[in-house]
This record gives C-alpha cells, sequence and structure tokens, in this order.
C-alpha cells in the first residue's frame, strides 16, 4: 500500500488502527476534542494521544443527552463513545473551548467513566498579561493528573523529546503547505486533509517517517508539476470532517492553496521554542499558535490573518466551511466577511453536517461561486 493510501485508509477507518497499535503496543490510548490539547505532555507520559473525529449518520444516542442545537460534531463523538466504538479509550481529555465540548465533558464525565479524565482549563483572553503564568499553572497541574492517573513520571527530558518530535512534524506539515502554495494542485485537498488528521491519531514516530517521505517525493515532483488553471482558494472554518467537500471544490474547479482550518493551519503552524524549558515551552506556542475563535486575541486578530493568508498565496477567494450551530464561527463570521469585502475578496458560506455529503445543491453553489470570482 503506498503511504498515501494508508494515510487515506486511516482517515476513513481510525477504530482498526488504534485498537491495533493498542494491542501491538501495550500502549495507553488518550482522546482530545480539540487542537488546543497540551499532546506533548500525553505523549511524554508514554499514552498516545488522538483527536476524536467521528461522523455518525444518525446520532440517537447522543440525542437523549444533547440539546438539538449541539453541533453535529460533539454529537457524534459522544454517539460513537455511547455506543463502544471508542472502547479502546484509556482516558479523555477536554480542553475547555466552546459551551458545547464543556457540556460534552460533563455528560461524558457522568456517563463514561474512564480511567483517566481530565478538564484542561485554558485561558480565554490571550492577551491579558495573567495569560501565561495562569496557563503554566494550568499545565503543571496536567502534568500532576496525568502522572497520578497514568502512574508515569513525567520527565522534563521526555518532554523535550515530545517537543522535538511534535516540532519535526509541524515543519513538515508547514513545508506541505508551502508546496501546495507554490505549486497549486500538487497536493489534493483531501490528500492534505487526510495527512493532517493523521498527525493527531497515528503512532507520531512513525507518522513523521512516513510524512518525511511524502514530502521529499512532492518537493522532487513540485518543478515538473504544470501550473493550475483553477480558481486558488483558501478555506476557513473550525473542524472539518466532510471530506466529500474537497472533491467538490477541485470538481467545479477551485484548487486549495492555504486555510484557517481547526484542522489545518491552526493545528501545525506555531512551534514550541526547544531552548525553553518545556511548560514555557508549550505555554508559549498555545498563546501564540493561530488563534480559534473561541479565544480572544484582538477584535480583528482572525480576519486580519485570513487576509494575509489570501495576499500570501495569491488567492482569488475565500470559502467559509461551517459545522451546523458552531456558535464561535458563527459568530466570527459577519465580522470576517465583511472584512474580507472591504479588500474586495469574494467569499462563500457553505454550512455542513459532520456526516454531510456534498450533494448537487452545493455543486452548483461552488460552480456558481467560481464562475463569479
Amino acid at each position: 500500500m503506498q503511504k498515501t493510501d494508508l494515510i487515506n485508509a486511516l482517515a476513513e477507518d481510525p477504530h482498526s488502527y488504534l485498537k491495533e497499535i493498542k494491542q501491538k503496543n501495550a500502549a495507553k490510548v488518550i482522546g482530545f476534542v480539540c487542537s488546543y490539547a497540551p499532546e506533548e505532555m500525553i505523549l511524554a507520559a508514554g499514552a498516545l494521544p488522538v483527536r476524536l473525529l467521528t461522523a455518525t449518520e444518525n446520532p440517537h444516542r447522543a440525542d437523549l443527552h444533547f440539546q438539538s442545537y449541539g453541533c453535529s460534531l460533539a454529537r457524534s463523538i459522544l454517539d460513537a463513545a455511547l455506543a463502544g466504538r471508542l472502547d479502546y479509550l484509556d482516558g479523555v481529555v477536554f480542553p475547555h473551548t466552546c459551551d458545547t465540548i464543556q457540556r460534552l465533558s460533563d455528560i461524558w464525565r457522568i456517563n463514561l467513566p474512564q480511567t483517566f479524565f481530565a478538564d484542561v482549563v485554558l485561558p480565554v483572553k490571550l492577551t491579558s498579561p495573567a495569560a501565561r503564568q495562569y496557563l503554566l499553572d494550568v499545565l503543571q497541574k496536567f502534568r500532576g493528573d496525568l502522572e497520578a492517573k497514568l502512574g508515569a513520571a513525567i520527565s522534563d527530558a521526555a518532554l523535550q523529546d515530545a517537543i522535538r518530535l511534535y516540532n519535526a512534524i509541524r515543519r513538515n506539515l508547514n513545508r506541505i503547505n508551502e508546496l501546495r502554495r507554490a505549486h497549486p494542485g500538487l497536493i489534493s485537498a483531501r490528500d492534505y486533509s487526510d495527512w493532517v488528521t493523521a498527525a493527531m491519531r497515528m503512532d507520531r514516530a512513525a507518522y513523521l517517517s512516513l510524512l518525511e517521505a511524502f514530502v521529499a517525493d512532492r518537493e522532487q515532483a513540485a518543478p515538473g508539476h504544470p501550473a493550475s488553471r483553477a480558481k486558488k482558494l483558501v478555506l476557513a472554518g473550525g473542524g472539518c470532517t466532510t471530506p466529500d467537500i474537497y472533491g467538490a471544490i477541485e470538481e467545479a474547479g477551485g484548487v486549495v492553496v492555504d486555510d484557517d482550518l481547526c484542522m489545518g493551519t491552526r493545528y501545525y503552524e506555531a512551534l514550541a521554542d526547544e531552548s525553553l524549558a518545556p511548560l514555557p515551552a508549550l505555554a508559549d506556542r498555545l498563546i501564540t499558535r493561530p488563534v480559534c475563535p473561541a479565544k480572544h486575541a484582538g477584535l480583528t486578530r482572525r480576519a486580519d490573518d485570513l487576509i494575509a493568508r489570501v495576499r500570501r498565496a495569491g488567492a482569488d477567494g475565500v470559502i467559509f466551511i461551517l459545522l451546523k450551530f458552531c456558535d464561535p464561527h458563527a459568530f466570527d463570521y459577519p465580522y470576517m466577511k465583511e472584512m474580507l469585502d472591504r479588500e474586495n475578496i469574494p467569499s462563500l458560506l457553505v454550512e455542513m453536517e459532520s456526516d454531510g455529503q456534498a450533494g448537487g445543491q452545493l455543486q452548483t453553489r461552488l460552480e456558481t461561486y467560481m464562475e463569479i470570482i
């Protein structure tokens, strides 16, 4: 099986892989629900951190516990857990981000007792003078909780090793993003998405080996890659668990050259400073990384960053991919669209469910948008 085929297969069925690796390596598997989770600390404790991303067509089990306007991603994760599809987990980490994830944390704790359960209550106002010290205290507590529950001491040396490994992964993912900006179409949007998602699920050392080989292959192919005549696009939004959307965009005549997605650049762009002690390095990274709409770092920070991405990539427009009932992104969208309009950057809003399919109506909207821009 080719490397990309393996990564695509993992995106389709992560559960089989995770059950196999747990049995093979006798490793604990710790789930997390947000890209603000301090994964390096979980890895340094000897466990495998796994981003929980599931799609359930009819999350009827979760609907007994969740309000109908909870986002489909949170409802699908809960439904998978209640159905026993996540029974390989030894624990779950809930960084407090949006209100829905905080309620998912409460519901999970009541209905799904785990070996390890942690709420990581991160600062919201990242520009506050107290944010860094508060975050350091949170990380220190999380370190102690991991050690107590998993029975493994987390040394500074183990944390430094984990930081170096994650930084190597992030550098390579950044290189992939550079390649798709410089050579549109060299890496399909679906392949890119699957590689980023795999970074949150696979054994990290094994993943890095595959990733480095893939980057080397794409760098070798880049000089001979034909120039793309497709419309260059930047995607923005939250967690897109509907891979059909990527093929629909390309079929409509677009090519994705950059993104501001929770499961894209916001996950990997910022590196931890390896010259610092481990906890300050992790705290600084979480504060300075591309900001999520559930955090505050200035009134126009996210729109400014998005406009800069569009300019840097020479993109023709922006497509917002929002999960229905995702409050943080829904609140962000009007002002971000307004700022894009001021800069004469055309945009399109696509609302999806986590299990949604890219049907004919969406295809027509995408094709119309490509003609306009």
